[in-house]
C-alpha cells in the first residue's frame, strides 16, 4: 500500500492549470501533469482496500461503479508512492492502451467509487495517471507496439474513435494487417474533432497515431464506408470486419421556430471550429463571435461550447439545464460508489464566472419555443422555470422566462447511430444502436462485429477502450479460425 496512514497525513491535490482569464485568449491545454513528488504524495494517499471499488468497473444503469477497463490503480498508485514511475508504467499499459486519453477527459468514475470519498476526498486517481503516462512519453518509454510476427489475415475498422482505435492497436500487435477507415480527415474520431483542444491537446491524438502507424496500422482517411466504399468490397478483402463508428446522431428540440439558420447542434459547431483551428476549412459556417448565445442542455459537450463561445469573443452566453441545481454540499456520500451529488464549477463555468462575475448555468429550464422573425432570424428563446412549488402559488409570469439569442446550440445528447452505413450493411438496430451481443460482440452480418457507442449507445472513452479491447480479441479468434478451416 502507499504510506501508512497517508489518506490522513496528505490532502488531495488538484492539478494545476492555466489562469483562467488569461487562458481564454487561446486554445492551448489550460491543465497540466503533477510533478514526480505530488504525485508520489498523491499516491500515499492510497489506501489498498480489502475491496478496490475503484477498478471494480461495474455498469449501475447509467452510471459506472470504479474503471471499467480494470486499471490496477492501487498498484501503480504504490509504484508512484516509491517513485517507480517505469514499473508503474507498464502496469497501466498492461490494461489501458491510451492512458494519456482516459487521464486528459475521463470523469472519473474510478475517484467515485474510492472508499476514502464515503466521508473524505478521493485518491487523485485520474491525475496520478495522467501523470505516469506523460512521465512514460518524457522518458521515451513508450514504443510502438510492433508485432513479432505478421498474419495473413486483414481486419477493416470503420471508425477511428477510441474503441476503433483500441480494437487497432490490439490486433495490430497481435500480428493481424489493420486498415482503419475514417470519414472525417484525420483519425480519432470525437477525441479529434468532438473535444476541443485546450480540454485535450490535438498533439497528444497525433503522437498516438503517429505510434500505431510506425507498428503497422494503416489508416485511410477521407473515406466514408457504405458510400465510398462498398460492404461488398470489404467483404470480398477482409477476414473481418468491425464497426466503431460511434453513435453520432444528435437529438433534436423541434420546436416553433426550428428552421432558423441560427439554431445549430452543438457537435457540428464544434467540430467546425476544431476544424478551422487546425486549417482543415478555411472559416467555420457557424460562430458564436459577437453573438448571445444560449446552449441547451446541462451535460459536458454543452460546457465545451461555453468554452468555445467564450474563446470566439461572444457578448454572452448561458446553458440552461433543465434539472435544479445542485446543492453545495452533502454530509458524506449517501451515493457511494456512485458519484457524489453536489454542485461542481466544470473548467468551462469557471472560465465564464472569472470573466464575467457569475455562473453561466440556469437550471430547471424548460425552452418553450425559438423566437424567430419572417426573414428566419433568431431572436431569442421562450423558456418554462420548473418549480417544485405547488401550482396556487406559482404565477404564469413566475414561470416564463426570455433570453434574448443571436445563436442557440443544442446540447441535449445522441440518439444512436447515424443510419447511412447499418443501412449499407443491413444491419439489425436495436434503439437506434447497432444488435451485437456483448460477449463476442458479432451483428447479424456473419463477418461483421460492433462495439462502443455505436453499440452501447453514448457513453465513456473508457467504456470504449473496454469494448475496443474486448471487440478484438472476438474479431482475432474468428479471423484465424475462419482462414483454418476456409
Amino acid at each position: 500500500m502507499g504510506e501508512f496512514k497517508g489518506f490522513m497525513n496528505y490532502r488531495r491535490k488538484a492539478l494545476a492549470e492555466e489562469d483562467l482569464k488569461e487562458r481564454l485568449s487561446n486554445y492551448e491545454a489550460f491543465q497540466h501533469r503533477f510533478c514526480n513528488e505530488d504525485a508520489s504524495e498523491q499516491g500515499a494517499r492510497c489506501m489498498e482496500c480489502g475491496t478496490p471499488f475503484c477498478q471494480t468497473g461495474v455498469g449501475v444503469g447509467k452510471e459506472t461503479v470504479g474503471c471499467p477497463i480494470g486499471n490496477y490503480i492501487p498498484e501503480w498508485n504504490d509504484l508512484v508512492y516509491k517513485g517507480q514511475f517505469k514499473e508503474a508504467y507498464r502496469r497501466l499499459m498492461e490494461t489501458n492502451n491510451f492512458p494519456e486519453f482516459t487521464g486528459n477527459v475521463c470523469p472519473a468514475p474510478c475517484e467515485s467509487s474510492c472508499v476514502l470519498s464515503i466521508n473524505s476526498d478521493p485518491v487523485a486517481i485520474k491525475g496520478i495517471e495522467r501523470t505516469i503516462i506523460d512521465e512514460a512519453f518524457e522518458q521515451g518509454w513508450v514504443e510502438p507496439r510492433t508485432p513479432n510476427h505478421r498474419l495473413e489475415t486483414r481486419i477493416a475498422i470503420i471508425g477511428s474513435g477510441p474503441a476503433g482505435m483500441t480494437a487497432a492497436d490490439e490486433l495490430n500487435s497481435w500480428g493481424h494487417n489493420v486498415d482503419v477507415y475514417e470519414r472525417d480527415f484525420k483519425p480519432g474520431g470525437l477525441l479529434r474533432y468532438g473535444i476541443p483542444n485546450m480540454k485535450l491537446d490535438k498533439a497528444v491524438v497525433e503522437r498516438r497515431v503517429e505510434l500505431m502507424e510506425a507498428a503497422g496500422v494503416n489508416f485511410i482517411c477521407d473515406v466514408e464506408v457504405g458510400k465510398d466504399i462498398s460492404y461488398e468490397e470489404l467483404d470480398e478483402k477482409y477476414d473481418a470486419i468491425i464497426v466503431a463508428t460511434g453513435a453520432r446522431k444528435q437529438r433534436d428540440l423541434k420546436l416553433e421556430g426550428r428552421q432558423s439558420k441560427d439554431i445549430q447542434f452543438a457537435m457540428d459547431y464544434l467540430t467546425e471550429q476544431i476544424q478551422h483551428q487546425f486549417d482543415e476549412i478555411d472559416a467555420p459556417s457557424i460562430t458564436a463571435k459577437d453573438k448571445h448565445v444560449i446552449v441547451i442542455g446541462g451535460g459536458d459537450t454543452g460546457a465545451d461550447c461555453v468554452a468555445m463561445a467564450l474563446r470566439e469573443g461572444c457578448k454572452s452566453v448561458f446553458q440552461l439545464n433543465k434539472y435544479d441545481r445542485l446543492p453545495d454540499k452533502v454530509d458524506g456520500n449517501p451515493f457511494w460508489p456512485l458519484q457524489k451529488q453536489v454542485f461542481k464549477l466544470d473548467y468551462a463555468h469557471a472560465e465564464y464566472e472569472g470573466a464575467f462575475g457569475q455562473e453561466p448555468r440556469a437550471y430547471g429550464v424548460q425552452t418553450m419555443a425559438y423566437d424567430v422573425d419572417l426573414v428566419g432570424d433568431l431572436n431569442g428563446i421562450q423558456t418554462q422555470v420548473l418549480s417544485q412549488q405547488p401550482l396556487t402559488d406559482v404565477t404564469m409570469e413566475d414561470q416564463e422566462r426570455y433570453f434574448k439569442a443571436d445563436l442557440v446550440l443544442l446540447s441535449i445528447g445522441f440518439e444512436g447511430v447515424e443510419s447511412a452505413l447499418p443501412k449499407a450493411f443491413q444491419l439489425q438496430l436495436e434503439n437506434n444502436k447497432i444488435a451485437a451481443d456483448e460477449h463476442d460482440y458479432k451483428t447479424n452480418r456473419r463477418k461483421v462485429f460492433a462495439a462502443g457507442d455505436a453499440r452501447r449507445g453514448q457513453s465513456l472513452v473508457v467504456w470504449a477502450i473496454k469494448e475496443g479491447r474486448e471487440v478484438a480479441r472476438s474479431a482475432h479468434k474468428f479471423a484465424v479460425q475462419n482462414r483454418i478451416y476456409s
